[in-house]
């Protein structure tokens, strides 16, 4: 049975969804600031309450059903998220991004992000109505991604030349300062308009958000097929995305064994898609293209459970981990307090180790050349 809301419904919440990120955007661009703990989490909490408010909107107008996949496909993308924010770490250190201006970047970040996503929404969509075999690609598609994410160490050679093409031919192209003006893409210097660095670091986020969203719009298809349910679960996963870097802060390199979880979650849904390919079939070399009877049909609620438990179980066996790492480092630690920051094993530089991980798991390079200066070019 296909979703059916009211059409009020679909086009006012798209409307007052819009409305808020352009506010949210709106009061980054008047007042660059770097967010308190207090008003990150706020803002965390604000955009949670609206997804569960939302749901159970959904529940009203839709059904248990439709709910439960809105949430199951919300926490699985906004899991998927976290790692993003493991590579925008990575991003702003490579490019010394002032740390007041990077709000700014995030949101555009998430932009591109939605309009990137947007597209390929409407693409799955437009394929999966047409051809129902492409679960079985889509499914073999998250197994492989959930083996490189749980055991990474590929070859990503031809990624990395890939994006640092892209970065050295903008080099090229176009005239680049070697100082950031604030948070401007375009400044003067000498008498002559030049971009600054903040370009490439626009760049950089794009081409990351388009590597992500080929691993995360399979996944949750594998959830639902309603293109209005993955595009708000999308939209809702990524609002906060910008609040929950600042909060999250250093404990992302504490979150060591996420990459477990979300890998976990991936195989999952895959499974669950090559059984719904499989219990759907129509391919006439399987089963003589008929339907695979005995496949089983994964219901919504257990896909929900198996994702927050994934989640839950991966989040507190880091905790744990780290909290064991800092008592056995305890007894070092007035010596290490010297040699630790010359050593580079600040809180610091073990994120930008755990964003080099995710980056490299992503096919992302964990770094980028900065802009030479004018005499080198």
């Amino acid at each position: 049975m296909d979703l059916e809301l009211p059409l009020w419904f679909e086009i006012g919440s798209l409307v007052v969804l819009t409305l808020i990120l352009v506010a949210d955007l709106l009061i980054i661009l008047k007042r660059p600031h770097i967010p308190s703990t207090r008003e990150s989490t706020l803002w965390v909490v604000f955009y949670v309450t609206l997804a569960l408010i939302f749901a159970g909107l959904m529940w009203i107008f839709a059904g248990g059903e439709y709910a439960g996949q809105f949430v199951a496909g919300w926490l699985t993308e906004y899991s998927l998220s976290i790692d993003n924010l493991f590579v925008f770490v990575l991003i702003m250190t490579q490019f010394s991004v002032p740390r007041r201006y990077q709000q700014e970047v995030l949101m555009v970040g998430i932009i591109i992000a939605l309009v990137l996503r947007g597209l390929f929404i409407l693409a799955g969509a437009a394929i999966i109505e047409q051809f129902s075999w492409v679960f079985y690609i889509f499914g073999a598609f998250l197994v492989w991604t959930a083996w490189r994410q749980a055991f990474p160490g590929g070859d990503h050679d031809s990624d990395v030349k890939q994006e640092n093409f892209i970065v050295r031919l903008l080099r090229r192209t176009i005239d680049i300062s070697e100082e950031y003006d604030g948070a401007k893409i375009r400044t003067v210097v000498d008498g002559k308009k030049m971009f600054t660095p903040m370009i490439i670091v626009f760049v950089a986020i794009g081409v990351t958000d388009l590597l992500f969203a080929i691993d995360s719009i399979p996944a949750i298809f594998g959830i639902t097929t309603s293109p209005f349910i993955v595009f708000t679960a999308n939209l809702f996963a990524l609002m906060g995305l910008r609040q929950l870097y600042f909060l999250l802060g250093d404990l992302l390199d504490r979150l060591r064994y996420l990459h477990y979880g979300i890998a976990f979650i991936l195989a999952f849904i895959g499974v669950k898609l090559v059984l719904h390919a499989m219990h759907e079939n129509e391919l006439p070399f399987i089963n003589g293209g008929q339907h695979i009877e005995w496949a089983p049909v994964i219901s919504t609620w257990v896909s929900l459970g198996v994702i927050v438990a994934s989640m839950g179980v991966a989040t507190i066996a880091s905790l744990i981990a780290s909290r064991r790492e800092r008592l056995a480092l305890a007894p070092d630690a007035a010596s290490a307090t010297g040699s630790g920051l010359e050593a580079g094993t600040g809180p610091t530089a073990r994120t930008e180790a755990a964003a080099a991980v995710v980056a490299d798991e992503k096919g992302t390079p964990p770094t980028v050349d900065q802009p030479p200066a004018p005499s080198d070019r």
